[in-house]
């Protein structure tokens, strides 16, 4: 299962499951900087050789600023890993200009301690429109002219509606797609985009897959999916899925990240791991034991995903 996989048409080979860190750097305990750090560290003990991050995360910055720490403390990014981030506007505000871009970029250098970024996401592109995104001194000629001066290896796009993601990807300038609670048991709504991504040799990677956390603790612990309160119908049909991981003794994390991960047109599956336990955690749960069985009795519950978040 957690076999490399190549990242689209970027050369590089990923791991299955990619490490997310948008909590690092963030308060409150327990994802404080010694955590953080010692999360990275254990990340790069293996077994994910992917690590995602951003210049907004862990409030605008700290996420970044973490792992750059953690790869001092390594001596540098070791052989065969990918690290991503994203640009991102400054924090509070809606500046996305090509300007804003360069800058983000240099603040990422900056925190990581690199010279180089291999891959930067245009992220959430959704705050702009896609006209003034890809506009003359727009973040996306921004990206280019970072790339094609060999400040960024590859570029990606990393967002939520399905519509602006497809159309973004139909400028063929990026190498890798992030989509995000549009893939999982509860919603495949992003379905179009992996398909579109599989036409064009782009990589699909597929961010969090526990909806949030219903996934993961169960529709009457966390009730919300996809940062809002999840509609009746998507709280009844993961009940009906925990009850049937509980008869075949399947985690229903397990099964939602399993649910990504069998897919061979899903690159690499972003979870997050805010302490040095959730990289284990999260190998126990790739590498879960499911039958077949199960999933031919879980996956008519999936496909009857509403696709509400578009």
């Amino acid at each position: 299962m957690n076999a490399p996989r190549a990242l689209g048409r970027t050369g590089y080979s990923v791991s299955a499951v990619c490490v997310g860190t948008s909590s690092l750097g963030s308060p409150p305990a327990p994802h404080g900087t010694d955590v953080a750090v010692a999360t990275i560290l254990r990340a790069l003990d293996g077994p994910y050789n992917f690590i995602d991050t951003s210049n907004e995360y862990g409030n605008g910055g700290g996420s970044e600023l973490r792992i750059g720490q953690a790869l001092a403390v390594a001596g540098g990014l070791p052989d065969g890993f990918v690290l991503a981030t994203k640009v991102d506007p400054v924090p509070g505000t809606a500046d996305f200009s090509g300007e804003r871009v360069r800058r983000s970029v240099e603040e990422s250098l900056e925190r990581l301690g690199l010279d180089r970024l291999q891959l930067v996401y245009l992220h959430d592109p959704e705050k702009i429109s896609f006209e003034d995104g890809v506009a003359a001194g727009g973040p996306l000629e921004a990206l280019i002219e970072l790339k094609d001066q060999g400040i960024i290896g590859h570029l990606g796009v990393a967002g939520g509606p399905i519509d602006l993601e497809l159309k973004y990807l139909a400028t063929d300038v990026f190498d890798v797609v992030i989509s995000h609670n549009r893939y999982t048991l509860v919603d495949q709504s992003a379905e179009p985009l992996l398909r579109e991504a599989e036409t064009r040799g782009v990589a699909f990677v597929n961010a969090a897959p526990f909806g949030g956390g219903m996934l993961v603790k169960g529709p009457d612990a966390a009730p919300n999916y996809c940062y809002r309160p999840a509609s009746r119908q998507i709280i009844e049909r993961v009940r009906e899925m925990q009850d049937l991981c509980h008869e075949y003794s399947v985690p229903l994390a397990a099964a939602a990240l399993q649910f990504s991960t069998r897919d061979p047109r899903i690159t690499s599956t972003i979870v997050g791991m805010s302490s040095p336990d959730r990289v284990g955690q999260t190998a126990r749960l790739a590498g879960w034991d499911i039958p077949e069985e199960f999933w031919s009795r879980i996956l008519p519950l999936a496909v009857a995903g509403t696709g509400e978040l578009g």
